[in-house]
């Protein structure tokens, strides 16, 4: 039977709020202790957001990830960057004496690490790492490059061949295919796919051939290669080129017009490295999208629902898989029209959340931050909740069945653009400067 939709009206009990005293990452966290029923075991908990670089976003997760390390034990943060770049945050946070501006601006990718709050959860990990025998770890669970270039994943996989391999020489012509169409920032996607598509299709194939016999190579060798490298170097090693494949194939399926096909090649991929990095910490943090963590179909505008990163993990961990979504009711969002690489960076949500969504029925509840517990609500307020049949994602609505996606929801009333970090900036690219010197911050 299809579930009515909601009015503006419904709303949960008020002993389905939970309220959440701040977002202040520094502040006490004796308001959180009812997470500990709600994580119990897992050993990876995912914290979803609605968009990108928000303020609220970020603080919410500092504050979680100093919950989850602090009391239950976790011992790694991985989050929606570049795995191969996320070694350089990783090196710092455990004592590394690179400048944090340029750790930020090049050890995260997709503009992830521009900003001062995400400043603030490394300086937090560094602080921890040197306070405890019990270190938090960084790592990229993401395509190299901001997925626009093939470079940085492929030059970390022939740096350790020179060392693994030292007879042996890739062939030249696979990085310089790389390196025709690659690009220096998010910035430059639109140019990247439109060099990639210029391509000759034997160019292409011979790209992807080229890969393919690289990883032959390494899988055989494996065992060869340990005897002469650590064993962390190989598996990396091997890693970052899986993960460079995959974008590989992304590029592909964009050029044949398959971006239902190009979003399953990464939710797959970014699943595996979860998985990976499971096999090397006993507890994970999650930070990504709401679409990529949800145990449910990832969707966006004119594309058919693809399957997620959530559903992939909570098919291999089961019980070990938790999942706190967000959802927000009013602010500033990540621009998603063209006019974001022109420098318009955010755009104002439109209204209140539409009637029947969930941010809709959240917002009804209470007019501050605070969470829910979906595994645990009265009957009637888990049939309020069955009845939402779609999540603001930004600037767009996405069907979702939020039982089935989430384990908890934590509502921010207000979101707001998050604070450019001048000294990441600093060690950006020109166009990421120069797109941030137009964006005009209210």
């Amino acid at each position: 039977m299809t579930a009515k939709p909601l009015t503006t009206s419904a709303r949960l009990s008020d002993e389905a709020v939970i309220p959440l005293s701040t977002l202040d990452p520094a502040a006490p966290l004796d308001d959180l202790e009812w997470l500990d029923l709600a994580i119990g075991d897992a050993r990876v908990v995912a914290i979803g957001e609605s968009a990108h670089y928000n303020r609220e976003f970020y603080d919410l997760r500092h504050r979680l990830l100093r919950y989850l390390v602090e009391r239950h034990g976790f011992s790694a943060y991985a989050t929606e960057s570049g795995f191969v770049e996320g070694r350089l945050p990783d090196t710092w946070v455990r004592g590394g004496e690179e400048q944090l501006g340029h750790v930020m601006a090049n050890g995260m990718t997709s503009l992830m690490g521009l900003w001062k709050q995400m400043r603030a959860h490394l300086e937090w990990m560094r602080r921890h790492n040197r306070t405890t025998a019990h270190p938090v770890g960084f790592y990229g669970i993401d395509m190299p490059g901001s997925m626009v270039s093939l470079l940085p994943g492929l030059d970390a996989v022939i740096a350790y061949l020179a060392q693994a391999d030292p007879g042996f020489q890739a062939d030249p012509h696979i990085r310089e295919t790389a390196a025709a169409f690659a690009a220096t920032s998010a910035f430059s996607a639109p140019a990247a796919f439109s060099a990639y598509g210029q391509l000759a299709p034997a160019t292409r194939d011979a790209l992807t051939a080229g890969l393919a016999d690289l990883r032959a190579r390494m899988t055989a060798r494996r065992l060869d290669y340990l005897r002469g490298t650590a064993a962390d170097a190989y598996e990396r090693a091997l890693r970052s080129l899986s993960i460079t494949i995959t974008l590989d194939a992304m590029l592909r399926e964009l050029a044949r017009g398959d971006q239902h096909g190009m979003m399953l090649d990464r939710e797959a991929t970014i699943a595996d490295t979860v998985e990976w990095i499971l096999g090397r910490e006993g507890r994970i943090v999650l930070a990504a999208h709401n679409g990529h963590v949800q145990r449910w179909p990832s969707a966006v505008p004119g594309v058919s629902p693809s399957t997620s990163m959530g559903m992939h993990l909570a098919d291999r961990l089961g019980e070990d898989y938790l999942v706190i979504g967000t959802t927000s009711a009013s602010g500033q969002t990540l621009n998603t029209s063209p006019d974001f690489y022109a420098g318009t960076l955010f755009t104002e949500l439109e209204g209140a959340p539409q009637p029947g969504s969930l941010d809709a029925l959240m917002a009804a509840c209470h007019d501050g931050l605070f969470a829910t517990d979906l595994r645990r609500l009265s009957p009637a307020d888990a049939a309020a909740v069955r009845a939402v049949s779609r999540q603001r994602h930004g600037t767009y609505y996405s069907g979702v069945s939020p039982m089935d996606a989430y384990d908890i929801v934590v509502h921010l009333p207000r979101v707001t653009p998050a604070e450019p970090d001048e000294a990441a900036l600093a060690h950006a690219p020109h166009e990421v400067q120069a797109a941030f010197s137009r964006w005009k911050p209210e």
